[in-house]
Protein backbone atom coordinates (compact mmCIF):
# COMPACT_ATOMS: atom_id res chain seq x y z
CA UNK A 1 0.00 0.00 0.00
CA UNK A 2 1.31 3.14 -1.12
CA UNK A 3 0.44 5.95 1.50
CA UNK A 4 0.47 9.93 1.07
CA UNK A 5 -1.31 13.00 1.76
CA UNK A 6 -1.90 15.98 0.08
CA UNK A 7 -3.85 19.44 1.89
CA UNK A 8 -7.53 19.39 2.34
CA UNK A 9 -7.45 22.60 0.36
CA UNK A 10 -6.26 20.85 -2.90
CA UNK A 11 -9.69 18.64 -2.44
CA UNK A 12 -12.44 21.42 -2.82
CA UNK A 13 -14.66 19.24 -0.68
CA UNK A 14 -13.79 21.18 2.94
CA UNK A 15 -15.87 24.41 4.02
CA UNK A 16 -14.17 27.88 4.41
CA UNK A 17 -14.50 26.73 8.88
CA UNK A 18 -12.63 23.63 8.60
CA UNK A 19 -9.81 25.05 6.99
CA UNK A 20 -9.47 27.82 8.74
CA UNK A 21 -9.41 26.00 12.11
CA UNK A 22 -6.61 23.25 10.63
CA UNK A 23 -4.60 26.98 9.78
CA UNK A 24 -5.37 28.20 13.46
CA UNK A 25 -6.94 31.33 11.60
CA UNK A 26 -7.53 33.80 14.62
CA UNK A 27 -11.01 34.40 13.50
CA UNK A 28 -11.99 31.31 15.41
CA UNK A 29 -9.80 31.01 18.44
CA UNK A 30 -12.59 32.11 20.74
CA UNK A 31 -15.15 29.27 19.24
CA UNK A 32 -12.52 26.11 20.90
CA UNK A 33 -10.46 25.90 23.82
CA UNK A 34 -7.43 24.13 23.01
CA UNK A 35 -6.52 23.10 19.23
CA UNK A 36 -6.15 19.20 18.85
CA UNK A 37 -2.54 18.59 18.78
CA UNK A 38 -0.39 16.20 21.07
CA UNK A 39 1.38 18.97 22.83
CA UNK A 40 -2.39 20.34 24.14
CA UNK A 41 -3.32 17.51 26.26
CA UNK A 42 -1.78 17.74 29.46
CA UNK A 43 -3.72 21.00 30.40
CA UNK A 44 -7.14 18.74 28.82
CA UNK A 45 -5.78 16.45 31.07
CA UNK A 46 -5.38 18.40 34.19
CA UNK A 47 -8.70 20.13 33.41
CA UNK A 48 -10.57 16.81 32.74
CA UNK A 49 -11.67 15.88 36.47
CA UNK A 50 -13.99 13.65 36.79
CA UNK A 51 -15.89 11.97 39.88
CA UNK A 52 -14.71 8.63 40.43
CA UNK A 53 -18.78 7.67 41.39
CA UNK A 54 -19.38 8.19 37.87
CA UNK A 55 -16.29 6.30 36.63
CA UNK A 56 -18.01 3.37 38.86
CA UNK A 57 -21.57 4.27 36.93
CA UNK A 58 -19.78 4.17 33.79
CA UNK A 59 -18.12 0.92 33.98
CA UNK A 60 -21.48 -0.92 35.64
CA UNK A 61 -23.12 0.15 32.70
CA UNK A 62 -21.22 -1.21 30.13
CA UNK A 63 -20.48 -4.11 31.34
CA UNK A 64 -23.88 -4.48 31.43
CA UNK A 65 -24.78 -3.34 27.88
CA UNK A 66 -22.03 -5.77 26.84
CA UNK A 67 -23.29 -8.36 28.94
CA UNK A 68 -23.98 -11.64 26.84
CA UNK A 69 -21.54 -10.36 24.16
CA UNK A 70 -18.68 -12.42 23.38
CA UNK A 71 -15.85 -9.25 24.10
CA UNK A 72 -12.45 -9.08 23.04
CA UNK A 73 -9.64 -8.84 25.50
CA UNK A 74 -8.75 -5.40 24.57
CA UNK A 75 -12.02 -4.68 25.06
CA UNK A 76 -13.00 -5.82 28.26
CA UNK A 77 -9.38 -4.44 29.82
CA UNK A 78 -10.65 -0.93 28.45
CA UNK A 79 -13.95 -1.02 29.94
CA UNK A 80 -12.00 -2.02 33.65
CA UNK A 81 -9.55 0.73 33.29
CA UNK A 82 -12.37 3.72 33.00
CA UNK A 83 -12.80 2.67 36.85
CA UNK A 84 -9.32 4.49 37.46
CA UNK A 85 -8.60 8.28 37.34
CA UNK A 86 -5.46 7.94 34.85
CA UNK A 87 -7.84 6.52 32.11
CA UNK A 88 -9.47 9.41 29.55
CA UNK A 89 -11.30 8.82 26.57
CA UNK A 90 -11.01 10.09 22.93
CA UNK A 91 -14.53 9.81 21.36
CA UNK A 92 -16.03 9.93 17.83
CA UNK A 93 -19.61 9.08 17.50
CA UNK A 94 -22.47 8.15 14.29
CA UNK A 95 -25.67 7.00 13.52
CA UNK A 96 -26.76 3.76 13.64
CA UNK A 97 -26.38 3.54 9.74
CA UNK A 98 -27.45 -0.03 8.19
CA UNK A 99 -24.02 -2.37 7.68
CA UNK A 100 -22.03 0.63 9.07
CA UNK A 101 -23.48 2.75 6.47
CA UNK A 102 -20.92 5.04 3.84
CA UNK A 103 -17.54 5.17 4.92
CA UNK A 104 -16.66 7.95 6.73
CA UNK A 105 -18.30 5.91 9.47
CA UNK A 106 -15.08 3.49 9.78
CA UNK A 107 -12.93 6.53 9.33
CA UNK A 108 -14.29 8.26 12.26
CA UNK A 109 -13.51 5.21 14.52
CA UNK A 110 -10.03 3.96 13.13
CA UNK A 111 -9.15 7.90 13.84
CA UNK A 112 -10.10 7.58 17.37
CA UNK A 113 -7.87 4.54 17.60
CA UNK A 114 -5.19 5.94 16.14
CA UNK A 115 -5.57 9.18 18.38
CA UNK A 116 -5.38 7.00 21.62
CA UNK A 117 -2.67 4.81 20.10
CA UNK A 118 -0.82 8.34 19.38
CA UNK A 119 -1.61 9.70 22.82
CA UNK A 120 -0.48 6.45 24.32
CA UNK A 121 3.08 6.63 23.11
CA UNK A 122 3.59 10.49 24.52
CA UNK A 123 1.67 10.20 27.71
CA UNK A 124 2.51 6.64 29.31
CA UNK A 125 1.40 7.55 32.78
CA UNK A 126 -1.99 7.79 31.34
CA UNK A 127 -4.24 5.21 29.30
CA UNK A 128 -6.28 6.07 26.19
CA UNK A 129 -9.38 4.84 25.19
CA UNK A 130 -11.02 5.05 22.19
CA UNK A 131 -14.81 5.12 22.12
CA UNK A 132 -18.02 4.77 19.73
CA UNK A 133 -20.70 6.76 20.99
CA UNK A 134 -23.84 5.17 19.31
CA UNK A 135 -26.45 7.67 18.49
CA UNK A 136 -29.35 5.71 19.69
CA UNK A 137 -32.08 7.62 20.37
CA UNK A 138 -31.81 9.57 16.89
CA UNK A 139 -35.23 9.16 15.19
CA UNK A 140 -34.70 9.88 11.92
CA UNK A 141 -34.72 6.42 10.39
CA UNK A 142 -34.81 7.74 6.91
CA UNK A 143 -31.14 8.65 7.37
CA UNK A 144 -29.58 5.11 8.62
CA UNK A 145 -31.78 2.75 6.98
CA UNK A 146 -29.71 2.21 3.54
CA UNK A 147 -26.19 1.92 2.55
CA UNK A 148 -24.66 1.61 -1.18
CA UNK A 149 -22.21 -1.53 -1.85
CA UNK A 150 -20.99 -2.01 -5.39
CA UNK A 151 -22.91 0.95 -6.42
CA UNK A 152 -25.68 -0.38 -5.61
CA UNK A 153 -28.17 1.14 -2.95
CA UNK A 154 -29.85 -1.37 -0.43
CA UNK A 155 -33.08 0.10 1.84
CA UNK A 156 -34.41 -1.81 4.97
CA UNK A 157 -38.52 -0.84 5.16
CA UNK A 158 -39.80 -0.57 8.50
CA UNK A 159 -42.82 0.94 9.69
CA UNK A 160 -40.95 1.78 13.42
CA UNK A 161 -40.99 4.72 14.77
CA UNK A 162 -39.08 6.49 18.05
CA UNK A 163 -35.29 6.05 18.79
CA UNK A 164 -33.72 3.85 16.08
CA UNK A 165 -31.77 1.98 18.84
CA UNK A 166 -34.91 0.08 19.84
CA UNK A 167 -36.03 -0.50 16.50
CA UNK A 168 -36.06 -4.46 16.50
CA UNK A 169 -33.68 -6.29 14.03
CA UNK A 170 -36.60 -9.06 12.64
CA UNK A 171 -37.37 -6.89 9.90
CA UNK A 172 -34.00 -7.20 8.20
CA UNK A 173 -34.44 -10.95 6.92
CA UNK A 174 -35.59 -9.93 3.37
CA UNK A 175 -32.50 -7.37 2.89
CA UNK A 176 -29.76 -9.90 3.96
CA UNK A 177 -31.33 -12.30 1.47
CA UNK A 178 -30.74 -9.38 -1.33
CA UNK A 179 -26.60 -9.10 -0.28
CA UNK A 180 -24.68 -10.48 -3.43
CA UNK A 181 -22.80 -12.72 -0.50
CA UNK A 182 -23.10 -13.90 2.44
CA UNK A 183 -21.40 -11.39 5.50
CA UNK A 184 -21.68 -13.51 8.55
CA UNK A 185 -20.49 -10.82 10.72
CA UNK A 186 -23.56 -8.49 9.69
CA UNK A 187 -25.86 -11.68 9.40
CA UNK A 188 -25.00 -12.63 12.86
CA UNK A 189 -25.47 -9.71 14.57
CA UNK A 190 -28.32 -8.59 12.69
CA UNK A 191 -30.39 -11.91 12.85
CA UNK A 192 -29.19 -12.68 16.59
CA UNK A 193 -29.63 -9.40 18.45
CA UNK A 194 -33.18 -8.08 19.26
CA UNK A 195 -32.28 -4.03 18.71
CA UNK A 196 -30.69 -2.13 16.32
CA UNK A 197 -28.39 -0.65 19.31
CA UNK A 198 -27.27 -4.57 20.35
CA UNK A 199 -26.32 -5.05 16.49
CA UNK A 200 -24.08 -2.21 16.16
CA UNK A 201 -22.11 -2.87 19.15
CA UNK A 202 -22.05 -6.67 17.91
CA UNK A 203 -20.74 -5.24 14.22
CA UNK A 204 -18.28 -2.63 16.02
CA UNK A 205 -16.78 -5.40 18.57
CA UNK A 206 -16.46 -8.06 15.17
CA UNK A 207 -14.74 -5.04 13.33
CA UNK A 208 -12.67 -3.11 15.83
CA UNK A 209 -12.74 -5.16 19.07
CA UNK A 210 -8.50 -6.20 18.85
CA UNK A 211 -8.47 -2.28 19.20
CA UNK A 212 -9.92 -2.02 22.61
CA UNK A 213 -13.44 -0.19 21.10
CA UNK A 214 -15.46 0.92 23.15
CA UNK A 215 -18.90 1.14 22.51
CA UNK A 216 -21.56 3.43 24.48
CA UNK A 217 -25.20 3.55 24.15
CA UNK A 218 -26.37 6.74 26.05
CA UNK A 219 -30.09 5.92 26.38
CA UNK A 220 -29.76 4.43 29.23
CA UNK A 221 -31.45 5.15 32.82
CA UNK A 222 -28.41 4.82 35.04
CA UNK A 223 -26.27 7.24 32.27
CA UNK A 224 -29.24 9.48 32.09
CA UNK A 225 -28.74 10.36 35.87
CA UNK A 226 -25.74 12.94 35.46
CA UNK A 227 -27.74 14.60 32.90
CA UNK A 228 -30.36 15.37 35.43
CA UNK A 229 -29.50 19.10 36.29
CA UNK A 230 -28.52 19.98 33.17
CA UNK A 231 -31.89 19.25 31.49
CA UNK A 232 -33.90 20.60 34.63
CA UNK A 233 -31.88 24.05 33.91
CA UNK A 234 -32.74 23.76 30.18
CA UNK A 235 -36.46 23.36 30.92
CA UNK A 236 -36.70 26.59 33.49
CA UNK A 237 -33.87 29.12 32.07
CA UNK A 238 -33.11 27.81 28.42
CA UNK A 239 -29.17 27.41 28.51
CA UNK A 240 -29.12 26.29 25.10
CA UNK A 241 -30.34 28.73 23.14
CA UNK A 242 -29.51 31.76 25.42
CA UNK A 243 -25.91 30.26 25.20
CA UNK A 244 -25.72 29.92 21.52
CA UNK A 245 -27.43 32.87 20.50
CA UNK A 246 -24.82 34.74 21.48
CA UNK A 247 -22.25 32.84 20.28
CA UNK A 248 -23.69 32.60 16.49
CA UNK A 249 -23.80 36.39 16.73
CA UNK A 250 -20.13 36.26 16.76
CA UNK A 251 -19.69 33.67 14.59
CA UNK A 252 -22.35 34.86 11.53
CA UNK A 253 -19.58 37.64 11.12
CA UNK A 254 -17.42 34.83 9.13
CA UNK A 255 -19.21 31.70 8.62
CA UNK A 256 -22.86 30.43 8.59
CA UNK A 257 -23.66 28.20 11.52
CA UNK A 258 -24.43 24.76 11.31
CA UNK A 259 -27.28 23.32 13.56
CA UNK A 260 -30.41 25.72 14.52
CA UNK A 261 -31.02 26.24 18.29
CA UNK A 262 -34.36 26.04 19.48
CA UNK A 263 -35.67 27.12 23.12
CA UNK A 264 -35.42 23.88 24.64
CA UNK A 265 -33.06 21.59 22.97
CA UNK A 266 -34.64 18.28 24.65
CA UNK A 267 -37.28 15.67 23.54
CA UNK A 268 -39.54 13.24 25.41
CA UNK A 269 -37.96 9.69 24.96
CA UNK A 270 -40.75 6.66 25.11
CA UNK A 271 -41.28 3.63 23.35
CA UNK A 272 -41.88 4.00 19.52
CA UNK A 273 -41.83 7.97 20.51
CA UNK A 274 -39.08 10.86 20.64
CA UNK A 275 -40.71 13.87 20.31
CA UNK A 276 -39.65 17.71 20.70
CA UNK A 277 -40.55 19.35 24.13
CA UNK A 278 -41.96 23.13 23.78
CA UNK A 279 -43.05 25.38 26.26
CA UNK A 280 -46.66 27.54 25.79
CA UNK A 281 -47.10 29.83 28.50
CA UNK A 282 -46.56 27.99 31.78
CA UNK A 283 -47.11 24.76 30.92
CA UNK A 284 -44.95 22.04 28.80
CA UNK A 285 -46.10 19.78 25.98
CA UNK A 286 -44.32 16.83 23.79
CA UNK A 287 -45.04 17.39 20.60
CA UNK A 288 -47.67 15.19 18.50
CA UNK A 289 -48.94 13.90 21.67
CA UNK A 290 -51.67 14.37 24.31
CA UNK A 291 -48.91 14.61 27.21
CA UNK A 292 -48.83 17.90 28.86
CA UNK A 293 -46.69 19.15 32.31
CA UNK A 294 -46.45 21.86 34.58
CA UNK A 295 -43.25 23.04 35.60
CA UNK A 296 -43.15 21.31 38.64
CA UNK A 297 -44.41 17.97 37.02
CA UNK A 298 -41.95 17.80 34.20
CA UNK A 299 -39.06 18.63 36.52
CA UNK A 300 -40.23 15.71 38.68
CA UNK A 301 -40.38 13.43 35.38
CA UNK A 302 -36.69 14.68 34.86
CA UNK A 303 -35.88 13.57 38.77
CA UNK A 304 -37.26 10.34 38.61
CA UNK A 305 -37.38 9.01 35.18
CA UNK A 306 -34.64 10.86 33.39
CA UNK A 307 -34.33 8.23 30.88
CA UNK A 308 -37.28 10.00 29.21
CA UNK A 309 -35.26 12.62 28.62
CA UNK A 310 -33.28 13.08 25.30
CA UNK A 311 -31.32 15.50 24.14
CA UNK A 312 -31.00 16.96 20.88
CA UNK A 313 -28.10 17.75 18.77
CA UNK A 314 -26.98 21.22 20.84
CA UNK A 315 -26.99 19.08 24.13
CA UNK A 316 -26.40 15.67 23.27
CA UNK A 317 -22.30 16.90 23.48
CA UNK A 318 -23.00 18.07 27.30
CA UNK A 319 -24.26 14.76 27.94
CA UNK A 320 -21.73 12.68 26.31
CA UNK A 321 -19.25 15.06 28.25
CA UNK A 322 -20.90 14.11 31.85
CA UNK A 323 -20.61 10.49 31.28
CA UNK A 324 -17.16 10.37 29.66
CA UNK A 325 -13.52 10.95 31.31
CA UNK A 326 -13.25 12.68 27.35
CA UNK A 327 -10.22 14.59 26.21
CA UNK A 328 -10.96 15.32 22.58
CA UNK A 329 -13.94 14.66 20.16
CA UNK A 330 -13.41 12.95 16.68
CA UNK A 331 -15.79 14.64 13.71
CA UNK A 332 -16.68 15.40 10.49
CA UNK A 333 -16.57 19.32 8.78
CA UNK A 334 -20.20 19.55 9.84
CA UNK A 335 -19.69 18.30 13.77
CA UNK A 336 -16.44 20.49 13.57
CA UNK A 337 -18.74 23.69 12.46
CA UNK A 338 -21.51 22.49 15.00
CA UNK A 339 -19.55 22.10 17.68
CA UNK A 340 -18.04 25.59 17.61
CA UNK A 341 -21.51 26.80 18.30
CA UNK A 342 -21.16 24.54 21.89
CA UNK A 343 -18.23 26.20 23.56
CA UNK A 344 -20.56 28.88 25.71
CA UNK A 345 -23.17 26.49 26.56
CA UNK A 346 -20.35 24.45 28.43
CA UNK A 347 -19.21 27.11 30.06
CA UNK A 348 -22.95 28.23 31.09
CA UNK A 349 -22.97 25.08 32.20
CA UNK A 350 -19.73 24.40 34.11
CA UNK A 351 -18.65 21.20 32.16
CA UNK A 352 -15.03 20.95 30.41
CA UNK A 353 -14.86 21.63 26.60
CA UNK A 354 -12.70 18.85 24.71
CA UNK A 355 -10.55 19.57 21.83
CA UNK A 356 -12.45 18.98 18.71
CA UNK A 357 -10.47 16.63 15.89
CA UNK A 358 -11.28 16.71 12.28
CA UNK A 359 -11.31 13.01 11.59
CA UNK A 360 -9.28 11.84 8.82
CA UNK A 361 -10.71 11.46 5.27
CA UNK A 362 -9.09 9.29 2.53
CA UNK A 363 -9.05 8.27 -1.03
CA UNK A 364 -8.74 4.45 -1.51
CA UNK A 365 -7.74 3.39 -5.33
CA UNK A 366 -7.23 -0.15 -5.77
CA UNK A 367 -4.78 -1.57 -8.45
CA UNK A 368 -7.12 -2.05 -11.40
CA UNK A 369 -8.17 1.94 -10.77
CA UNK A 370 -4.06 3.06 -9.94
CA UNK A 371 -3.15 1.01 -13.46
CA UNK A 372 -6.13 2.92 -15.16
CA UNK A 373 -5.63 6.12 -13.57
CA UNK A 374 -1.52 5.64 -14.63
CA UNK A 375 -2.20 4.62 -18.32
CA UNK A 376 -4.56 7.56 -19.26
CA UNK A 377 -1.81 9.97 -17.56
CA UNK A 378 -3.42 11.74 -14.79
CA UNK A 379 -1.84 12.31 -11.01
CA UNK A 380 -4.30 12.07 -8.36
CA UNK A 381 -4.31 15.17 -7.73
CA UNK A 382 -5.92 16.37 -11.02
CA UNK A 383 -8.51 13.72 -10.43
CA UNK A 384 -9.93 15.72 -7.93
CA UNK A 385 -10.73 18.12 -10.46
CA UNK A 386 -14.39 18.33 -12.17
CA UNK A 387 -15.03 16.47 -14.99
CA UNK A 388 -15.52 18.64 -17.99
CA UNK A 389 -11.69 20.25 -16.91
CA UNK A 390 -10.65 16.33 -16.76
CA UNK A 391 -11.96 16.04 -20.49
CA UNK A 392 -9.75 19.21 -21.48
CA UNK A 393 -6.37 18.24 -19.83
CA UNK A 394 -7.20 14.51 -21.37
CA UNK A 395 -7.69 16.47 -25.12
CA UNK A 396 -4.31 17.92 -24.37
CA UNK A 397 -2.66 14.25 -23.44
CA UNK A 398 -4.09 13.13 -26.65
CA UNK A 399 -3.25 15.81 -28.75
CA UNK A 400 -6.26 16.55 -29.14
CA UNK A 401 -6.74 20.27 -27.66
CA UNK A 402 -10.42 21.96 -28.36
CA UNK A 403 -10.99 23.07 -31.69
CA UNK A 404 -11.00 26.92 -31.98
CA UNK A 405 -12.27 28.39 -35.36
CA UNK A 406 -11.96 32.31 -33.54
CA UNK A 407 -9.32 32.92 -36.23
CA UNK A 408 -11.03 31.93 -38.94
CA UNK A 409 -14.24 34.34 -37.33
CA UNK A 410 -11.99 37.23 -37.29
CA UNK A 411 -11.12 36.75 -41.13
CA UNK A 412 -14.62 36.10 -41.72
CA UNK A 413 -15.64 39.76 -39.58
CA UNK A 414 -13.46 41.58 -41.19
CA UNK A 415 -14.05 40.39 -44.72
CA UNK A 416 -17.86 41.85 -43.96
CA UNK A 417 -17.01 44.87 -42.67
CA UNK A 418 -15.39 45.35 -45.87
CA UNK A 419 -18.24 44.53 -47.61
CA UNK A 420 -20.31 46.54 -45.56
CA UNK A 421 -18.25 49.98 -46.09
CA UNK A 422 -18.96 49.18 -49.94
CA UNK A 423 -22.51 49.09 -49.38
CA UNK A 424 -22.52 52.18 -47.42
CA UNK A 425 -20.61 53.84 -50.83
CA UNK A 426 -22.86 51.80 -52.95
CA UNK A 427 -26.67 52.03 -51.73
CA UNK A 428 -26.80 52.63 -47.37
CA UNK A 429 -29.95 50.26 -47.81
CA UNK A 430 -28.23 47.15 -48.42
CA UNK A 431 -25.96 47.57 -45.05
CA UNK A 432 -28.66 45.92 -43.01
CA UNK A 433 -28.72 42.94 -45.25
CA UNK A 434 -24.88 42.53 -45.22
CA UNK A 435 -25.02 42.61 -41.84
CA UNK A 436 -27.84 39.98 -41.48
CA UNK A 437 -25.32 37.63 -43.76
CA UNK A 438 -22.45 38.84 -41.43
CA UNK A 439 -23.90 37.29 -38.55
CA UNK A 440 -25.28 33.84 -40.50
CA UNK A 441 -22.00 33.15 -41.56
CA UNK A 442 -20.61 33.87 -37.70
CA UNK A 443 -23.40 30.96 -36.51
CA UNK A 444 -22.14 28.96 -38.94
CA UNK A 445 -18.59 28.81 -38.09
CA UNK A 446 -20.14 28.63 -34.51
CA UNK A 447 -21.84 25.38 -35.39
CA UNK A 448 -19.03 23.96 -37.58
CA UNK A 449 -16.82 24.49 -34.49
CA UNK A 450 -18.86 22.37 -32.56
CA UNK A 451 -19.56 20.05 -34.93
CA UNK A 452 -15.89 19.27 -35.50
CA UNK A 453 -14.87 19.56 -31.55
CA UNK A 454 -18.02 16.52 -31.40
CA UNK A 455 -15.84 14.65 -33.87
CA UNK A 456 -12.59 14.85 -32.18
CA UNK A 457 -14.34 13.98 -29.10
CA UNK A 458 -15.79 10.96 -30.52
CA UNK A 459 -12.60 10.00 -32.18
CA UNK A 460 -11.25 9.29 -28.42
CA UNK A 461 -14.67 7.76 -26.88
CA UNK A 462 -12.78 5.32 -25.48
CA UNK A 463 -10.59 7.46 -23.34
CA UNK A 464 -13.27 9.71 -22.60
CA UNK A 465 -15.19 6.96 -21.39
CA UNK A 466 -12.60 5.45 -19.40
CA UNK A 467 -12.10 8.86 -17.73
CA UNK A 468 -15.73 9.49 -16.80
CA UNK A 469 -16.07 5.91 -15.40
CA UNK A 470 -12.38 6.43 -13.24
CA UNK A 471 -13.98 9.51 -11.70
CA UNK A 472 -17.64 8.15 -11.23
CA UNK A 473 -15.28 5.06 -9.23
CA UNK A 474 -13.40 7.56 -6.63
CA UNK A 475 -16.17 9.97 -6.95
CA UNK A 476 -19.13 8.45 -7.17
CA UNK A 477 -22.18 10.71 -8.16
CA UNK A 478 -19.22 13.78 -8.35
CA UNK A 479 -18.57 13.60 -4.17
CA UNK A 480 -16.31 12.28 -1.86
CA UNK A 481 -15.99 8.33 -2.14
CA UNK A 482 -16.02 8.41 1.45
CA UNK A 483 -19.66 9.82 1.41
CA UNK A 484 -21.17 7.23 -0.61
CA UNK A 485 -19.36 3.74 -0.71
CA UNK A 486 -19.55 0.90 2.26
CA UNK A 487 -17.14 -0.66 3.73
CA UNK A 488 -17.73 -3.89 2.56
CA UNK A 489 -17.18 -1.97 -1.30
CA UNK A 490 -13.24 -2.47 -0.05
CA UNK A 491 -12.65 -5.27 2.57
CA UNK A 492 -14.52 -7.90 0.52
CA UNK A 493 -11.26 -7.58 -2.21
CA UNK A 494 -9.15 -6.86 1.04
CA UNK A 495 -9.69 -7.91 3.85
CA UNK A 496 -6.50 -6.22 5.66
CA UNK A 497 -8.68 -3.26 4.87
CA UNK A 498 -9.26 -2.06 8.11
CA UNK A 499 -5.59 -2.70 9.40
CA UNK A 500 -4.35 -0.71 6.30
CA UNK A 501 -6.37 2.42 7.47
CA UNK A 502 -5.22 2.24 11.29
CA UNK A 503 -1.27 1.89 9.64
CA UNK A 504 -1.95 4.92 7.25
CA UNK A 505 -4.06 7.52 8.98
CA UNK A 506 -2.08 10.38 10.83
CA UNK A 507 -4.87 11.54 13.30
CA UNK A 508 -2.59 14.83 14.07
CA UNK A 509 -1.44 15.46 10.55
CA UNK A 510 -4.03 17.00 9.03
CA UNK A 511 -4.09 16.26 5.70
CA UNK A 512 -6.26 14.53 3.46
CA UNK A 513 -4.92 10.56 2.89
CA UNK A 514 -4.48 8.86 -0.45
CA UNK A 515 -4.00 5.31 -0.10
CA UNK A 516 -3.43 3.59 -3.40
CA UNK A 517 -2.71 -0.46 -3.66
CA UNK A 518 0.86 -1.40 -5.19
Amino acid sequence: MNVSCIDYSATGAFSSLVLDYLRKDAKLQPFYAHFPEISSFPALIKERAFPKEQRQTLVEELQRQYGSLEVSEAVQTNIAALAHENTFTITTGHQLSLFTGPLYFVYKIVTAIKTAQELQKAYPEQKFVPVYWMATEDHDFAEVNHFTLFGKTYTWESDAKGAVGRFATDGLNELLDEMPEDYPLFEQAYTECATLAQAMRQIVNGLFGEYGVVCVDGDSPALKRAFVPVAQRELTEQVGFNAISQTNAALERHYKPQVMVREINLFYLDQNLRERIVKEGDRYKALNTDLVFTQEQILQLVQEQPEKISPNVVLRPVYQELVLPNLAYIGGGAEVAYWFQLKGVFEALGVPYPAVMLRNSALYINKANRQRMEKLGFTVLEMFKELPELKKRLAELLNQEELSLQEQRTVVEEAFRQVEELAKSIDPTLVKAVGAEAQKAQNSLQMLEKKLNKAIESKNETAYNQLANLKEKLFPTGVLQERVDNLLTYQTNNPNFIQELVAAFDPFAYCFTILQED
